[in-house]
């Protein structure tokens, strides 16, 4: 690779040149098999004709498949009134597909910023260069996707076993004298919708999960970071909304956990206690995935705060003296001749080191935390507001949201 001179006068292929490959929604054995089929194209995702795709897949077939009974509406079994069927197989499915675009141009403009703002030092731009080209490498993992899709095929045979021992009919059991047995939509779902749902889940988490160690690589390389920038964490406050990216995703995710949750409670009295409590542990857990790979600034920021109040609280000392000198002809302590003879002007650090005191080094903030968790708790409010009074879900999400 080119030496630093050579990035820094534009004769090589910079981090930014590495950096704009970065894309988070390519690449992978699904990728090329969609790609193929000419479902998607290199420079353009379509995700809104393969979500559309998908949910026919995965909804829209068991749906046909228990024509004629999938157009009731009056038995508690029928389809149309299966919340999870329609959490799994077309809201989640769906926000799992279109959330592509969203996360790789969310990631992409996140990342750049570390070249162009810039907050990586000439000396570590190699390394940063580096790094990307790491994970892209482990984006594309054929393992990484087997193990998702083994997970999925274990997840079916899970959901199956459940419908084996399902007591009561529906659009996916048949329950008969002569013998319980899973209709056409229920073997459609345990082959083709569940393990779809899981795939497409875990693939994305598994994209997640490579980012985390991008960004944990990038926060121990040498940082252009300065303690008094206005935005109180150090230049770093533009990285910590990228979890907004995922927001399509995480209501996704949390729209099959709700219903799953609903189905818990409907065993149970559902009451406003019980209901904060789930709904705040799913927020705990929601926030502690996109927290992880912001924590590891934590430590850079840290020492940046203290060098900082410990460099300018010495040019404190030395501002005041002087102008303790100034009034006085001499320092009341520790008087020196030495310091006495020396009256150049020092710059007064006292607003700078106000300023210092605050900066944050937690990048976790509530405003750039809020769009996410809105995104986390509402399928659960949605999933409330049928038990419980609206006015009782109104008053359970603005606690949650001003924690």
């Amino acid at each position: 690779m080119p030496d630093n001179s050579q990035f820094s006068q534009g004769l090589g292929p910079g981090p930014d040149e590495a950096i704009r490959d970065f894309d988070a929604s390519h690449g992978g054995p699904f990728y090329e098999l969609q790609r193929r089929l000419r479902l998607l194209r290199a420079n353009a995702l379509n995700a809104g004709r393969r979500a559309v795709i998908f949910i026919a897949i995965a909804w829209a077939v068991p749906f046909l498949l228990a024509l004629p009974g999938s157009l009731s509406i009056a038995d508690a079994g029928a389809y149309l009134r299966d919340l999870n069927a329609w959490a799994m197989f077309f809201v989640a499915i769906g926000a799992f597909i279109l959330v592509e675009q969203q996360v790789e141009s969310g990631l992409r403009i996140k990342l750049r910023q570390f070249s162009r703002a810039p907050i990586i030092a000439p000396a570590s731009i190699e390394r940063a260069a580096g790094a990307a080209v790491t994970a892209l490498k482990q984006r594309d993992s054929r393992l990484a996707e087997i193990l998702c899709l083994a997970l999925a095929a274990a997840s079916a045979l899970l959901y199956w076993m459940r419908l084996d021992f399902t007591p009561s009919a529906s659009w996916a059991v048949n329950v008969a004298p002569e013998g319980d047995g899973i209709t056409m939509s229920g073997w459609w779902s345990v082959v083709v919708s569940v393990p779809l749902f899981w795939f497409l889940m875990l693939r994305v988490l598994w994209r997640h999960f490579v980012w985390s160690r991008l960004l944990r690589k990038v926060a121990r390389l040498e940082l252009r970071l300065v303690a008094i920038h206005p935005d109180g964490q150090g230049g770093l406050a533009f990285i910590s909304e990228y979890p907004n990216a995922y927001m399509t995703f995480v209501f996704g995710v949390s729209a099959a956990v709700a219903v799953a949750a609903g189905r818990h409670f409907d065993m149970e009295t559902l009451d406003a206690t019980s209901l904060t409590a789930t709904m705040a542990g799913w927020l705990v857990v929601v926030l502690a995935v996109f927290a992880c790979p912001l924590y590891a600034f934590s430590r850079p920021l840290a020492d940046l705060k203290a060098a900082t109040l410990l460099a300018l609280s010495a040019q404190a000392t030395r501002y005041q003296r002087l102008a303790e000198r100034q009034v006085l002809g001499r320092n009341v302590v520790a008087n020196n001749d030495e310091e006495t003879a020396s009256q150049r002007a020092i710059v007064d650090p006292s607003k700078q080191h106000e300023v210092a005191k605050k900066l944050s080094t937690m990048l976790v903030s509530r405003k750039a935390a809020l769009p996410v968790a809105l995104a986390a708790l509402l399928p659960f409010a949605i999933e409330g507001a049928t038990r419980l009074p609206f006015k009782d879900i109104v008053s359970i999400l603005k606690k949650l949201l001003l924690l």
